[in-house]
């Protein structure tokens, strides 16, 4: 049953440094390189231009080129495209993630943006969740920072299936990286899918990728190791289903709300 399954595909790059039509280049080589059957097709966080604090400079309205390129790429390959850009809106900039499919367009601006590296200086934060569906499976996005806060991503009964975090998520953390998404994917009952790049960016920072899927019993489904790649997994909603029937954890959660 086809509607069972989503066909991921991780697309785990080494994002040239502030120039957007050399990613732009990039996704599309290994995009035209694919045979495997796809769903939806995860970049990373700021795939266009790496973690730039350049926002004022690199940001682009939200329908401006970025998103109609990827709008493109979305028919073109017949996929959702999720990742995240600099958008500029107002004269603030926003880390802005994007699910983007054939027929639709959806943005999450990020909430919990990254002090230590000064983030919150440049981009407004975002105040919205976002949870969309595609292709039978409900879905969430958040972007890098977000994974450390469980709350703001608490899969209140069981709105997703699947959280899609995009990243740039540096080496020294990585083992904070794989700790956590293995914890969203348990207390949330749900896939978890983290997309972070590889190489050096233009602040010095090395990332060494670790994209990967986790399902709803924590176990690592993949491990897209260390290199510029893309890396394909199938997940299944039935099976999600029947262990959510079995093993109901999500009927005992705390009910909360959250402040603007």
């Amino acid at each position: 049953n086809m509607s069972d399954t989503l066909n991921l595909a991780l697309l785990q790059t080494d994002i040239v440094w502030e120039n957007k039509h050399a990613n732009f280049r990039k996704v599309e080589q290994l995009l035209a390189e694919n045979t495997e059957p796809t769903d939806v097709v995860v970049l990373p966080e700021m795939f266009s231009t790496g973690f730039s604090m350049n926002s004022k400079q690199l940001s682009e309205p939200g329908d401006g080129e970025t998103v109609q390129w990827l709008k493109k790429l979305s028919q073109k390959y017949n996929v959702a495209l999720a990742g995240s850009f600099i958008a500029g809106e107002n004269e603030k900039c926003y880390n802005r993630g994007f699910f983007i499919t054939p027929q639709d367009t959806q943005f999450y601006n990020k909430r919990h943006l990254f002090r230590m590296g000064g983030e919150h200086n440049h981009f407004a934060a975002g105040s919205k969740q976002l949870i969309t569906s595609f292709r039978g499976f409900n879905i969430g996005l958040i972007v890098c920072y977000d994974l450390r806060f469980p709350v703001w991503i608490r899969n209140v009964n069981n709105r997703y299936d699947l959280l899609i975090c995009v990243a740039n998520w540096p080496q020294p953390r990585a083992k904070v990286w794989n700790t956590l998404l293995q914890a969203r994917a348990i207390e949330n009952v749900a896939y978890v899918c983290g997309v972070n790049r590889v190489g050096t960016d233009g602040i010095g920072l090395h990332y060494i990728g670790q994209s990967q899927v986790i399902d709803f019993k924590g176990n690592v489904i993949t491990d897209s190791g260390a290199g510029e790649c893309l890396a394909h997994v199938q997940i299944s909603r039935s099976a999600l289903q029947k262990f959510r029937q079995k093993f109901p954890v999500w009927q005992d959660a705390d009910a909360f709300d959250i402040m603007p």
